[in-house]
């Protein structure tokens, strides 16, 4: 099993940037495909990024696509979710997830295993 804990959301203006970070610990890292999903107030959690094992594929929701940029180090055990140009409809809870599927694209279709607490980001128009 892996225990995963994020951090690094807050209140940032439209157009503004924030950078995510999941801690994992427990169970090897590496053997994990990786992602973000994010949850609106009344709305169903949806996928925006993922990451496979050792990094070698990405996949991500169309609407973040060149705004935001997965990414992971095996060494410190964290994966992370570069956002720029924020816009007010990113605003959302967002949950990092782990599945030791290899593949991002099955983590994005068959959701994942583990799942963090959640970190808010608020985008301000």
């Amino acid at each position: 099993q892996v225990q995963l804990v994020e951090s690094g959301g807050g209140l940032v203006q439209a157009g503004g940037s924030l950078r995510l970070s999941c801690a994992a610990s427990g169970d090897t890292f590496s053997r994990y495909s990786t992602g973000w999903f994010r949850q609106a107030p009344g709305k169903e959690r949806l996928f925006v990024a993922a990451i496979s094992r050792l990094g070698s594929n990405t996949n991500y929701l169309d609407s973040v696509k060149g705004r935001f940029t997965i990414s992971r180090d095996d060494a410190k055990n964290t994966v992370y979710l570069q956002m720029h140009s924020l816009k007010p409809e990113d605003t959302a809870v967002y949950y990092c997830a782990a599945d030791r599927t290899p593949s991002a694209v099955a983590l994005r279709v068959s959701g994942a295993d583990y799942w963090g607490q959640g970190t808010q980001v608020i985008v301000s128009s």
